[in-house]
């Protein structure tokens, strides 16, 4: 795969290069995620598939940039920065927040580029138009703690330490008080294919919500439903690199409606 240009470089981290890769999956963190939050996917993917993980402003080397203040405003950065990168052998694999920004970025390819992503794995968040006002735990340093200790994924030691906290809650708290004011149009749909991915323990997503995402593609969509809660990736990182694989493998395969 060509290599980045500078003003991807900002926006994109390849952890594993992928040279002979036919398809590309672009990943979106978690609010308060970074980019290595898919280093491991990267690594399981390769080669056969190159993974592109998304960094947002306001964490690890981005840290000095301002954090993004609403979804589609980042949209429409990481659209300006990364439009030229995306074609139709793209997937975009987002969990949680991550899951509604590629929503947003594959809309906007479609409207303003031209250009369908070959699928979205939305992973561990409800459908766009199912707005629930998520920026109640930004309102204080305890509230988040307690929400980062309600979801999991966050390792004990984080929690445990006054400085790490220090650097983390200031990108965690932007980013639930952006996913908090975003709501999406109950007819804003997509091209692709959808995969959306749900603990069955999940206390922020129902089987219901994740069922809702049919209603914003014109494509197939299908929920597959993993036992754990909001951060089950983890422990079924082998599971869910079988999905993506067979997915996009079952993506890539000529079929009669294609020209």
């Amino acid at each position: 795969m060509p290599d980045l240009c500078e003003t991807e470089s900002l926006w994109l981290r390849r952890f594993q290069p992928a040279p002979a890769a036919r398809t590309r999956l672009m990943c979106f963190p978690h609010a308060g995620g970074s980019a290595s939050a898919y280093l491991r996917l990267a690594r399981s993917l390769a080669p056969g598939i190159e993974v592109l993980a998304v960094q947002y402003p306001g964490r690890q080397d981005r840290r000095a940039e301002p954090c993004p203040d609403s979804v589609e405003g980042l949209a429409d950065d990481l659209f300006a920065a990364v439009r030229h990168r995306v074609d139709a052998s793209t997937a975009l694999f987002g969990h949680s927040m991550g899951a509604v920004l590629a929503f947003e970025l594959a809309r906007r390819l479609e409207r303003d580029a031209g250009v369908r992503c070959a699928r979205i794995f939305a992973s561990g968040r409800r459908a766009p138009s199912r707005f629930r006002d998520d920026s109640a735990p930004a309102a204080s340093d305890a509230s988040m703690l307690a929400e980062m200790r309600t979801l999991g994924g966050t390792d004990l030691r984080v929690l445990q330490d006054e400085e790490l906290l220090i650097a983390a809650l200031p990108a965690l708290r932007a980013d639930y008080r952006a996913i908090g004011t975003y709501r999406a149009a109950d007819d804003a749909v997509v091209g692709c294919p959808v995969t959306v991915l749900v603990g069955d323990a999940d206390p922020r997503t129902s089987l219901d919500d994740a069922h809702a995402w049919s209603a914003h593609t014109t494509a197939e969509s299908e929920v597959l439903t993993f036992s754990g809660g909001h951060f089950f990736l983890d422990a079924h990182h082998d599971a869910v690199v079988e999905v993506v694989t067979a997915r996009l493998r079952q993506d890539r395969a000529p079929r009669p409606d294609r020209v």
